[in-house]
């Protein structure tokens, strides 16, 4: 049995549209591991669409940092569907 704290990070996933290359994902990855409580960033790449960026953090982030942060990279939140 393991005595290590248990894994409470929670995730969430984010579709941006414009994304058309590997320098677009690694600018928003760069921006949005700069908040705090971030651990990682993937990005799921989606030329012409909308391309999915998951984060997991320690605790929930607030959705207008993250969106804050793909903005400030050149990129917007896709509209809600």
């Amino acid at each position: 049995m393991s005595t290590n704290t248990p894994d409470t990070s929670a995730s969430a996933s984010y579709l941006v549209d414009g994304m058309t290359c590997g320098h677009c994902v690694a600018s928003v990855t760069e921006e949005v591991a700069e908040i705090d409580g971030v651990q990682g960033v993937s990005v799921d790449l989606n030329v012409g669409g909308s391309s999915t960026v998951t984060v997991v953090s320690a605790q929930p982030i607030a959705a207008e940092l993250i969106d804050a942060a793909i903005t400030e990279a050149g990129y917007q939140l896709a509209p809600s569907r």
